[in-house]
């Protein structure tokens, strides 16, 4: 018996690996997060799944089910948002589970920040401008942030950052990176991304406030950097005609392949 963790992605159904589509097909209960991840993904689900949403138990209660299926022999798919790498709390249950002595896998999800730079139709990393992107989050109920990982410390490196989980704490997002990135630098306010009543909102850290709908108080990313509406950026390297592309494998199954990528 093996417990499938699965990012689900970040909203529309047809946003999940094939990998991941495979697994819920093969279990006989799923578990979902079940105020972020679409009920259309459940019907993946075999016939005579057990289905449970999640969004009102606790880690015992979780890890509970999970031992009954386990009981009965039954494989576990168990559904996160997004991808499980970040603010999944997929940690606290791969931990209870390796005490238990249950095996698991996980497969991954398409993250909400990527499907909002798609929906905005954005490369977050241009040359000159940022080649970084930092996701991050403000303090909140669930989860105080580390010393050191403060906005206004991400804010010193010019980066793109992708704020999530913070479309509460407005003022305290403008007032801390306004001085490193200035008040008339881009901001996206992207409303969940990729669902069929996503909205985006174009303003500036000055404007902010401002412009945010009053309705949207959840499930939105704020992304934040200049590469959002640059266009003086210079080109890559990548396609120059003069660049020495010796060393670039022709294929995915060339020997350089497991190391040379992106603008290699």
């Amino acid at each position: 018996m093996t417990v499938h963790f699965i990012g689900a992605g970040p909203g529309a159904p047809d946003l999940l690996t094939l990998r991941g589509r495979d697994l819920i097909a093969s279990c006989k209960v799923c578990l979902y997060a079940g105020s972020l991840v679409p009920e259309a993904i459940l019907g993946h689900c075999p016939p005579d799944a057990r289905v449970v949403n999640t969004a009102s138990l606790d880690l015992d209660q979780i890890i509970a089910e999970i031992k009954t299926a386990q009981s009965q022999g039954h494989e576990v798919a168990r559904l996160h948002s997004g991808d499980l790498s970040v603010w999944s709390a997929m940690g606290e249950q791969i931990r209870r589970l390796k005490a238990e002595g249950i095996a698991f896998t996980v497969t991954p999800g398409v993250p909400s920040f990527s499907a909002a730079a798609a929906s905005l139709g954005a490369e977050l990393t241009l040359p000159g401008i940022a080649q970084s992107v930092v996701l991050t989050r403000t303090p909140g109920r669930a989860s105080s942030m580390p010393k050191g990982e403060s906005l206004t410390n991400f804010a010193a490196t010019g980066a793109t950052l992708a704020i999530h989980l913070s479309i509460g704490n407005v003022d305290q997002v403008v007032a801390d990176l306004t001085p490193a990135y200035g008040a008339d630098c881009p901001v996206a306010v992207v409303y969940r991304a990729s669902w069929p009543d996503e909205r985006i909102l174009h303003t500036t850290l000055a404007t902010l406030k401002d412009t945010l709908d009053q309705d949207i108080t959840r499930t939105a990313l704020i992304l934040v950097g200049h590469a959002l509406q640059a266009e003086g950026f210079s080109e890559s390297c990548l396609y120059s005609a003069d660049y020495d592309r010796r060393y670039r494998p022709q294929t995915a199954d060339s020997p350089w392949a497991s190391w040379s990528h992106g603008d290699d």
